[in-house]
């Protein structure tokens, strides 16, 4: 018989099964102290995690908004549609939840228009929360709320949706330039969205609720909201409808003289700095930014690999710039207001100062040439200007020498940037003190070789008018929190006196006798006025590097109203490919159309001329419902003319109506018949022709015409334009608007 075990043994068995415990116990006690003491934060931040949902919510955007409250930029609520794929742990039964996650993909990928699969593979995750999509808009919110409470599966514990926000530009692409856009995430990456977006992006909130480990709620649990704080709003100094205007008549510009490198148009107030547009052609769309235009696309999907990805980035890059603060140009003869303002602060030349020109002038063995080959002869400061004579301003250049031309070009902020509050302005280009000898003085001083932007050159002619002082050129007046207080204002900031008032003075009458009978003519506008300055560069490096020819800058920078400047507009259209390229042809009459629209909204009145009260158009009176006779009477009182289509004894129709008005001896169609009221005309050709033969021909066909444009000085006087096209088929008496202009080189 065997043995037991002596006590001896006994004794060793129990102390090393002592020893074992104390050992485990021990390391189980030092881990734990680790876990407790040293290494807590992680595996509460780690036991949180799966215990607490957590939720962001968005901060809504602050508005963008014009100088008059009009909305540009808002944000407009939208929601996310999510799903949390660890809910789905609950269901034990696999046909049910196969079944479950079927109907949640069909419904999902039906209303959002999304990939079933991609859905559905969602469904699988391992996560507590995934989203499925952002930015869903309240119909399909709405559809997805109704496809929850009618689930018979009771979906609502899977799948939901949190609110947010989108930015949302309500007038398309309105100074989308300007404004911008913004990214996925509402942060700002372009203009003004960019330019401040700190002060637009708010405080986001939170939503933080108990959960269990699958994700489901509490029976205790409890929930924790803390709301977010909306961005401030910013109020600006654009005008939405000033804006429209630039736009409307850039675009028509662009397409009628075949543009092809885009143009800008710049109005600014000269003695604030205040911008009341800034328009860009071609731009873009802020709501799709990432939108090409037809054109571009077509361009981008001829090509594939790297040079597609390559051509896509440049075209995105390109519709966003903006050309009026990114780019820089030659500005031309529109720089001579600069130039002529030095030569009357230095006293080099005056009203009664007189210069002959041959057509040409030789500065250090270099001949440069008029833009009238046989010169202009003998002529005084005014018609200089009215010229642009580069022969008489290479001669100021040259006797202000480069010391003085430099101090006020510096003075004029030509060396700088202007300080726009917009991001991405570029630097300008050109002839430093040390390095301006005397070609680079004389080319410099009719504005060729070097280079500016837009912005510097409307904010250095503005200087020249406005007193002489050189204000800082802005977008925003102020910004406004949600509770409608001034965060902040931006006063108007004039950086320094450059010239004289009575320099300035001065330079008021130059600019306004160019619009008068100089090359700015056909800026007119009849009852006010305007002063402006025209310019045609070439563009030479490009000229150059590519071998292409006949590539300008036309521009046209228009002041109103000269006795008192206030608005300032730069018209800039670049590489014109049409019949004309000068900017006094085709770069003035934008100014005026502009200018012709905007004054008398902004409050200007007009004061006419004893000439223009004469070829203004008259109120037509409404003799509809009279007899014949009487309606003939009223019609001769207003000095119009008539025309009577029909056997009746009364008028029935009359047309152009009552609420149209016409030029004296326009003529008034009187309808007798109802069945003859569809009686048509068909549209003749009215260009190239000037204003007595447009309206021999406008009588020929029974049609009225009103004249835009520069019809003050009939001389050399042609149309180019007319608001209905050859070929339409009108009634008789139809107002059709044509447009005059003067060929000029300059």
């Amino acid at each position: 018989m065997a043995k037991g075990p002596n006590k001896s043994m006994i004794k060793r068995i129990y102390a090393t099964c002592a020893i074992l415990f104390a050992c485990v116990l021990g390391l189980a006690g030092s881990r734990l102290v680790y876990i407790m003491l040293i290494d807590s934060d992680f595996y509460q931040e780690k036991a949180a995690k799966q215990q607490l949902y957590d939720t962001e919510i968005a901060a809504e955007r602050g508005d963008i908004v014009d100088r008059n409250g009009e909305i540009l930029a808002t944000s407009a609520q939208v929601w996310t549609v999510y799903i949390t794929p660890n809910s789905f742990k609950s269901v034990t039964d696999a046909a049910e939840l196969s079944a479950i996650k079927n109907e949640i993909a069909t419904n999902l990928s039906e209303i959002l228009e999304l990939d079933y699969q991609a859905v559905l593979d969602y469904t699988n995750k391992n996560s507590s929360y995934v989203k499925v999509k952002q930015n869903v808009e309240k119909p399909e919110a709405d559809l997805i709320r109704e496809y929850i409470s009618n689930s018979t599966y009771k979906v609502g514990k899977y799948i939901g949706l949190d609110e947010s926000n989108k930015r949302y530009y309500p007038n398309d692409s309105l100074a989308s330039v300007v404004l911008g856009f913004v990214g996925t995430d509402n942060q700002g990456l372009a203009g003004l969205e960019a330019r401040y977006d700190s002060e637009l992006t708010g405080t986001p909130g939170r939503v933080v609720a108990a959960k269990d480990a699958i994700g489901n709620d509490m029976p205790l649990s409890h929930e924790v909201k803390i709301e977010a704080k909306p961005g401030n709003t910013l109020v600006t100094t654009l005008d939405n409808y000033v804006q429209y205007v630039s736009e409307k008549y850039l675009n028509q510009a662009i397409i009628d003289n075949k543009v092809t490198e885009r143009g800008a148009i710049v109005c600014m107030n000269v003695n604030s700095g205040e911008i009341l547009s800034m328009a860009v052609k071609g731009d873009f769309n802020p709501n799709t930014p990432f939108t090409l235009s037809v054109e571009e696309q077509a361009i981008v999907d001829a090509l594939e690999g790297e040079e597609k990805t390559k051509k896509l980035a440049e075209l995105r890059n390109r519709q966003w710039r903006n050309k009026a603060v990114s780019d820089t140009y030659e500005p031309g003869s529109v720089f001579k207001v600069v130039t002529a303002s030095m030569a009357v602060e230095e006293n080099i030349t005056t009203f009664n100062s007189h210069y002959n020109c041959n057509g040409y002038i030789v500065v250090a063995g270099q001949r440069y040439k008029c833009a009238r080959r046989e010169g202009h002869g003998v002529q005084n400061l005014t018609q200089s200007m009215q010229n642009s004579c580069n022969p008489v301003f290479i001669t100021f250049g040259q006797q202000l020498g480069a010391n003085t031309f430099y101090k006020y070009f510096e003075a004029f902020g030509l060396t700088e940037k202007t300080g726009i509050d917009l991001p991405g302005e570029a630097s300008p280009v050109y002839h430093t003190l040390n390095k301006m000898g005397i070609t680079e003085l004389a080319s410099s001083s009719f504005g060729q070789t070097f280079n500016i932007t837009p912005i510097q050159m409307i904010s250095a002619v503005s200087a020249a008018v406005n007193g002489g002082n050189l204000v800082t050129p802005h977008l925003v007046k102020e910004i406004v929190d949600t509770d409608g207080n001034i965060v902040k204002s931006y006063d108007n900031n004039t950086k320094r006196q450059v010239i004289s008032k009575e320099t300035s003075a001065t330079l008021r009458i130059l600019m306004e006798a160019i619009v008068d009978g100089g090359g700015g003519k056909n800026a007119y506008v009849s009852g006010y006025r305007i002063g402006g300055k025209t310019g045609t560069s070439q563009k030479v490096s490009k000229i150059l590097s590519t071998g292409e020819t006949n590539l300008y800058i036309s521009s046209f920078c228009g002041v109103a109203p000269m006795d008192d400047p206030e608005i300032a507009v730069l018209i800039i259209l670049d590489e014109p490919h049409g019949d004309a390229y000068y900017g006094g042809t085709i770069a003035a009459p934008v100014g005026g159309q502009i200018m012709s629209e905007i004054l008398p909204y902004l409050g200007y009145d007009p004061q006419f001329s004893d000439d223009e009260l004469k070829n203004m158009a008259v109120k037509i009176p409404s003799v509809v419902g009279m007899t014949l006779s009487e309606a003939k009477s009223e019609i001769r009182k207003s000095d119009l003319t008539y025309k009577i289509i029909g056997q009746g004894s009364k008028v029935v129709k009359q047309f152009p109506t009552a609420v149209d008005s016409i030029y004296s001896d326009g003529l008034v169609v009187l309808y007798t018949e109802e069945e003859s009221i569809t009686s048509k005309v068909t549209v003749p050709d009215f260009s190239k022709m000037s204003i007595s033969a447009v309206n021999e021909l406008a009588d020929d066909y029974n049609l009225n015409v009103i004249f835009s444009g520069n019809i003050n000085n009939q001389s050399g006087v042609l149309s180019y334009k007319q608001s209905l096209p050859v070929g339409t088929e009108v009634q008789p008496g139809t107002i059709i608007t044509v447009y005059f202009r003067t060929a000029v080189s300059e």
